[in-house]
């Protein structure tokens, strides 16, 4: 990696408030032109991402729900969303450095969450697929559940999405992990000795075994009342999905059995 690349790697993005994607399609074909215009430098667009000549990435943040707004109905617990008791359950198993997942946590995820968590209507979990695409995809996954046993589960996956580079590019190496995490305000040293020591390797590890018993393949998959759904679907399509779910509920004993693990 260069002395620009490092830096930009180092510098940690903050999630930011969400926008419309009309606007990001709008404000991309503005930047495309203007680089045309500046010396037809060749820009190839990996939506959601934008990557340069020179190999660099640089993610669009677009954050779903950091912290449960007062009287919002959302209760953060551990990797979870929503009510418990919600009819739908959604399982989200997922890859930290997986584009695909990028692009379902910037585009598809907060209107889930607007419209079905908020409501009462689903229930989220979130599960690691482990090493699926590289070691740093484990790394990062394990850094999640560390800033998870310190209530800060769902801000420091934002920011692990906000701070995307590419796949196997450094952008999860441990340094920047750290760094993650003092921007959230974790116990710097704790979640040190939890990533150091591997706290949370074995739960990584489960989180694929039950992937592999579902017949996982691919990233992001998605279990909507134990019915498997693969891809980064726009919400319309998650959307016929979940309203199927909700005409079909799964038996109260059939919906316990799917979150015991």
């Amino acid at each position: 990696m260069d002395e620009n690349n490092s830096q930009q790697a180092t510098e940690v993005q903050k999630p930011q408030p969400r926008s419309s994607p009309v606007r990001w399609v709008l404000a991309g074909c503005g930047l495309f032109i203007c680089l045309l215009a500046a010396g037809g430098l060749t820009l190839f667009v990996l939506f959601p991402t934008l990557r340069d000549a020179a190999g660099k990435f640089t993610a669009t943040p677009k954050v779903p729900i950091t912290e449960p707004e007062s009287g919002s109905g959302v209760t953060l617990k551990d990797n979870t969303m929503g009510d418990p008791n919600a009819p739908v359950k959604i399982i989200e198993y997922g890859d930290f450095q997986c584009p695909y997942c990028l692009r379902f946590w910037q585009l598809t995820e907060p209107k889930i969450i607007e419209t079905y968590v908020k409501t009462g209507k689903v229930f989220f979990e979130y599960r690691s697929m482990g090493a699926f695409i590289g070691p740093e995809s484990a790394a990062a996954a394990e850094a999640a559940y560390c800033a998870a046993d310190q209530g800060k589960f769902w801000e420091y996956r934002d920011t692990l999405f906000s701070n995307w580079t590419g796949e196997n590019a450094g952008g999860f190496n441990e340094e920047h992990l750290r760094k993650f995490a003092q921007s959230v305000g974790l116990d710097e040293i704790v979640f040190e000795q939890c990533l150091a020591l591997g706290f949370n390797k074995a739960r990584v590890e489960r989180d694929v075994e039950s992937a592999r018993s579902y017949g996982v393949r691919v990233t992001p998959t998605f279990l909507i009342n134990g019915k498997l759904v693969e891809g980064a679907l726009p919400f319309e399509a998650m959307q016929r999905e979940i309203e199927d779910a909700l005409d079909h509920r799964l038996p109260d004993a059939q919906q316990g059995m799917l979150f015991q693990e």
